[in-house]
């Protein structure tokens, strides 16, 4: 068996079992990582640990300590993501609500460049280094050209989609061609990438008069159009965000070159014996990936912050692993986890400024889902092996009854 199928083999075993995820276990995984989460912030709280000194004499200031931090994960988060019901401004009380949706955006669009590759049972794992080139492309068209607003909004985009598509295209050329690990190929690219970016924030062509480390910002013309003001900043972005997810849904479900794109993830040597191209489907999809995670750059970009810099990909291309995969490589189920995690990413400044909770414990409720998610897949994985060899032995003693 050569290398390529054996790699092949171990994707197409990992998809089924993406795939495979029930809701019910995405769900469950969710509400216990919020309940760990809650139960960690409590712990760590100081006043529950001074009330846990004299709990012998008073034990009903523990318990209500620990109530108050519990209840303070929770209220917080709500007001952080949802609705800040202590606001006296209207503005202000449903501001979190679309702060959740301008998170969202990036992690949204990453989502789908994951479940696109997943689809076609590859892993381009190099999503975060395509997010920073196409944030790269657009800058540049951001500052380079003088166009008219509209016009220029959609060269920067299309120059996003370009530095997106090279970056996904150079190993999906590698894999289909050469026969390159598609992991090793792009984690390279993302090396590659942080070396780039560093490198262009020093070039006056980007930073200006300003200091090394930021971009100059792009001009007003190539900017999303803030749809409610500046302060509940929620942008255009989101519509090309949902634009997005119902390309993905045509692409992967209405297209023909979307039932290729599943075939080959399903059984290559099968889509290959019916006389499909698996190394076209291969190329193509990861450029198609990649022009999505570059379009995924321009939420910060040419949205929320309007320049380049060190951080702007932020961990949006890591992050979009776990949406991807709490999604079950869907499209809709790409949008609710880019959404759900937009919300932690939301509330944690108020977790923070209100209840005092580290931003920290947002990143470690999302590592708690995935390793919920895991466990429960080994635990079902090694029951599936122990029926498959309780039925051999049965059928062994069968036959020998016989």
């Amino acid at each position: 068996m050569s290398k390529e199928t054996k790699s092949q083999g171990f994707a197409q075993r990992i998809m089924k079992r993406v795939f495979g995820i029930s809701p019910l276990t995405i769900l469950g995984a969710i509400a216990a990582s919020l309940l760990i989460g809650a139960f960690i912030v409590v712990i760590f709280d100081r006043d529950v640990q001074l009330a846990a000194a004299s709990f012998n004499t008073n034990p009903g200031a523990f318990f209500g300590e620990v109530a108050n931090s519990f209840q303070g994960f929770f209220t917080s988060l709500f007001r952080g993501a949802i609705y800040d019901y202590q606001s006296n401004n209207p503005t202000r009380a449903i501001k979190p609500i679309f702060e959740t949706m301008t998170r969202s955006v990036p992690l949204i669009i990453a989502g789908l460049a994951i479940t696109v590759a997943f689809r076609a049972g590859l892993f381009n794992i190099g999503v975060q280094g395509q997010l920073a080139m196409g944030a790269i492309f657009a800058t540049f068209a951001g500052l380079s050209f003088n166009l008219p607003y509209g016009l220029h909004l959609i060269v920067a985009i299309i120059f996003a989609l370009l530095g997106g598509l090279l970056w996904g295209g150079i190993p999906g050329f590698l894999k289909a061609h050469l026969g390159a690990n598609e992991v090793i190929v792009t984690i390279m690219m993302n090396a590659i990438t942080v070396q780039l970016l560093a490198f262009l924030l020093k070039q006056e062509f980007l930073i200006g008069d300003g200091t090394p480390g930021k971009s100059q910002t792009v001009a007003a013309t190539a900017t999303y159009p803030r749809l409610f003001g500046d302060v509940l900043r929620l942008d255009l972005s989101i519509v090309v965000a949902l634009l997005a997810v119902v390309f993905v849904w045509w692409l992967l479900e209405r297209s023909t070159f979307g039932f290729e794109l599943r075939a080959c993830g399903a059984n290559p040597d099968a889509a290959r014996t019916a006389g499909m191209s698996v190394s076209r489907v291969i190329l193509i999809t990861m450029a198609i990936s990649g022009a999505l995670a570059g379009l995924a750059g321009t939420a910060p970009t040419l949205g929320t912050e309007r320049f380049l810099a060190n951080s702007t990909a932020g961990s949006f291309g890591f992050d979009a692993i776990t949406v991807a995969l709490l999604g079950k490589a869907t499209p809709v189920g790409t949008l609710l986890a880019g959404i759900l995690f937009g919300a932690l990413a939301a509330g944690a400044s108020t977790m923070q400024a209100s209840a005092g909770i580290p931003v920290d414990i947002v990143q470690i409720t999302q590592a708690i889902i995935v390793l919920l998610i895991a466990a429960s897949e080994a635990v079902r994985y090694f029951r599936e092996k122990r029926r498959v060899a309780q039925n051999a032995t049965s059928a062994t003693v069968k036959g020998e009854g016989k």
